[in-house]
């Protein structure tokens, strides 16, 4: 039986990156934002490539195909699934993330530097678009079904310490820690979705986790009311998150 790890991000943090980092494992198969395409359909939104990703037929619109993949058995040991979380839509059924064998983690990042870049591509951007509300939405339904707090971690603590913090996670979900979760190859992989031209100039260009900086500028003035609620949902989940010793 594989074991399942669903590791849900927001938009504009290191999500690609670490899903570098896992299909780098040898005994792990990614897949790249699996709702991506029933997202696009569902809201009709205009996302650069949108036409592409629909016209690919490796990309399921339909719902209900995508959970039955979500829990399909495959070749590997492992099967990581990296979810952008507000792909997940209100009316979208959550009943197969109670399944056991899913291990639900989040990657979390300081919502000021989330807002300056999600800004500057969405400038009409609203608090479910950080997918903030969605994580820890799901993060409370674990905690409620299983009874255990599920696995945190945040983008600056993998930045400064990939290998402690991708450690500590592996020593969370009892998955042995390999050094290649920490350097890939450049440029594309197989796992990369339709999307990857519009989206992944950088990742395809690193072969490791950049260093963190801090991000420069301010948030702007509007979307203040924005930063203040996703700071309380950053909050809630930073408290839990696990890092190296």
């Amino acid at each position: 039986m594989n074991r399942i790890i669903a590791m849900w991000s927001g938009p504009r943090n290191i999500s690609t990156a670490m899903m570098r980092s896992w299909e780098n494992r040898p005994d792990t198969t990614a897949w790249d934002e699996p709702l991506y395409a029933c997202f696009l359909l569902q809201t009709g939104i205009d996302h650069p490539g949108r036409e592409h990703v629909l016209e690919k037929h490796s990309h399921e619109t339909c719902y209900e195909s995508v959970v039955e993949r979500l829990l399909a058995d495959i070749q590997t040991p492992i099967f990581y699934q990296k979810h952008i979380a507000h792909h997940l839509l209100d009316d979208m059924d959550r009943s197969w993330m109670d399944d056991e064998r899913v291990d639900h983690c989040f990657l979390i990042r300081d919502p000021r530097e989330v807002i300056l870049s999600l800004h500057k591509r969405f400038p009409g951007m609203e608090l479910r678009d950080t997918g903030l509300p969605q994580q820890v939405e799901i993060f409370q339904r674990r905690l409620e079904v299983t009874g255990q707090t599920p696995p945190v971690i945040d983008a600056r603590d993998v930045l400064e310490d990939p290998g402690g913090t991708l450690g500590a996670l592996c020593d969370r979900l009892d998955i042995p820690f390999v050094d290649s979760m920490l350097s890939w190859p450049e440029g594309p992989r197989a796992c990369d979705g339709a999307w990857a031209d519009w989206w992944y100039d950088s990742v395809r260009a690193s072969t490791e986790f950049a260093a963190w900086s801090p991000r420069e500028g301010d948030v702007p003035d509007h979307l203040g009311p924005v930063h203040d609620a996703c700071q309380a949902l950053y909050e809630q989940l930073h408290v839990h998150r696990i890092r190296g010793t």
